[in-house]
């Protein structure tokens, strides 16, 4: 009886004369597909790091978002009024516009101190929830209290079932936006776009059912059953599948272990993470007023057509601005499970996102016209220098941003706060001041040379904030564990960090339907 002699494995990459070696497993000469080397060979890039698959995976999120967010708004066009649509638009708008200015930038939080959290994950999850939801409703009861003053358009909002409803919109997009910074921070992106997705399709699948029902509010119906049903769909897998894994035999004793070091620390923790807080809000605050105030500016300058070019170049030109931010929540994520690396990991996610941002921001220059003429032949004609100016504002923005998530990562609180107070101004300043001469390009070179000016100093000091070999044990964050098991990292020095990497929120007057409100939250 014979037996069969079984090969060696064959190492994946095999040198061979004159030639490269190969990513697939297959020994040269090479017979495998186009398509199996191709996907060998990402595989190969991503095998191990996180760092850049969950940024790609977060990205991915964020931008069916904002393609099926049109999708809908396209439909409502087609289905609804105008009246409808418009008045739609605008409630949708200031639930969101509340919601930012309710969450407290607590889902950034969550992103920063999940990864660090043993079986405290839960309590600190829920105190977010808690928290960022009395402030939604807080600030919402007092939009309702001041319609009459700010948006009489939406006095009907004041109507006691009406009013009930949109608070409570307002609250379940809060957790909407606190439950992706949760997911993020426990490093399951995948679940995000999952949730995300099913946001989106849900929310154009009733918005069908519904128009065929000839219900007015539909387009408000349908939001906050594909809300409803995000919610209740990611809130399960949260409390019922990954928060019980986090808390197996090797995650209590961990917690166990600090718990030891609480008493020493219970009495300066909670302060800390007090004022991570505080300053990561205060830095939400300053990009949140420079991305609402240069609207309205556009808008009392130039009237309501202006508005609706700029609001759309600016949501085309968004999209670069989001490879940096979700790549930079997953520099985070891993930083504060390997403080050491975050040099090596920051300067690898600046160099990967700027390859990614300048191919896009190319093709989007050459291509604005053609791009813009899709909605129609005046935004086109409007628009195309503003969206170039827009979208060449990304690559320095990228720099701003990456600077801002490793400074985070640092808790270094103070000189980020001031980095976006000084980035507040100058993008408000520009813009009053350019936008009588030059008109919409005046807002572009505003965004841009606003982006430029902190840019190019970050880049000459690039090896302080962003050093290339391991962090030093002087530089090393030492670990803190507060009384409720919640453990956190704290640099040795004095140094802090916030959550500033800029965003907007569009305004609702004369934005195209087709810009998705909901598409512009910071974080995935």
């Amino acid at each position: 009886m014979s037996t069969r002699a079984v090969p060696a494995a064959v190492p994946a990459a095999v040198p061979t004369r004159g030639r490269a070696a190969c990513s697939c497993p297959l020994p040269l000469p090479c017979e495998c597909s186009y398509a199996g080397l191709l996907r060998a060979r990402v595989r190969a890039l991503t095998a191990g790091e996180p760092l850049l698959r969950n940024g790609h995976v977060l990205t991915a999120s964020s931008l069916l978002t904002a393609a099926f967010g049109a999708v809908f708004w396209m439909l409502a066009t087609r289905w609804y009024g105008s009246e409808f649509v418009g008045l739609s638009y605008a409630v949708l708008t200031a639930v969101v516009l509340i919601s930012e200015i309710g969450q407290l930038d607590l889902a950034d939080v969550l992103i920063r101190f999940l990864p660090a959290v043993g079986r405290g994950a839960r309590s600190l999850l829920i105190r977010c929830y808690l928290i960022a939801t009395a402030a939604a409703l807080l600030v919402g009861g007092l939009f309702l209290v001041l319609v009459p003053a700010i948006a009489p358009d939406l006095d009907f909002l004041r109507s006691p079932p009406v009013a009930v409803s949109f608070l409570a919109m307002t609250a379940g997009y809060t957790l909407f936006a606190l439950q992706d910074g949760a997911l993020t921070g426990l490093r399951r992106p995948g679940w995000v776009l999952g949730e995300n997705a099913l946001f989106a399709v849900v929310k154009i699948v009733l918005l069908a059912v519904l128009a065929g029902w000839a219900l007015r509010a539909g387009i408000l119906v349908s939001w906050a059953g594909a809300l409803l049903a995000a919610l209740l769909t990611a809130n399960v897998l949260l409390f019922r599948r990954i928060l019980p894994a986090r808390a197996s035999a090797s995650d209590r004793t961990a917690a166990r272990a600090a718990d030891g070091a609480a008493g020493r620390d219970s009495a300066t923790a909670a302060p800390r993470l007090a004022r991570y807080a505080t300053a990561d809000y205060l830095g939400a605050l300053l990009r949140l007023t420079a991305a609402t105030v240069v609207p309205l500016v556009v808008l009392d300058t130039l009237g309501p057509d202006q508005i609706a070019y700029y609001s759309l170049a600016w949501v085309i030109a968004y999209t670069f601005y989001l490879v940096a931010l979700n790549l930079g929540s997953s520099l985070i994520v891993e930083a504060a499970g390997a403080p050491g690396r975050l040099g090596e990991h920051g300067r690898r996610v600046l160099r990967h996102a700027g390859v990614l941002v300048a191919a896009g921001v190319l093709v989007t220059v050459v291509a604005a016209p053609w791009v813009l003429s899709l909605f129609g032949a005046e935004y086109a004609e409007h628009g195309t220098a503003l969206l170039r100016l827009l979208a060449l504002s990304a690559l320095p923005h990228l720099v701003l941003s990456i600077a801002v998530d490793a400074a985070r990562a640092r808790r270094r609180l103070v000189p980020i706060v001031a980095l976006q107070g000084v980035y507040c101004v100058l993008v408000l300043g520009l813009t009053v001041w350019l936008l009588p001469p030059f008109g919409l390009v005046g807002v572009g070179l505003a965004w841009l040379i606003a982006a430029t000016v902190l840019a190019v100093p970050l880049l000459c000091t690039l090896p302080r904030w962003l050093p290339a070999g391991a962090t030093t044990a002087a530089e090393t964050p030492t670990t803190a564990a507060p009384a409720d098991g919640v453990r956190t990292t704290e640099r040795s020095t004095a140094g802090r960090s916030t959550a500033a990497v800029p965003t907007t929120t569009v305004r609702t007057t004369g934005l195209p339907p087709t810009a998705d409100p909901t598409t512009e939250r910071r974080r995935p």
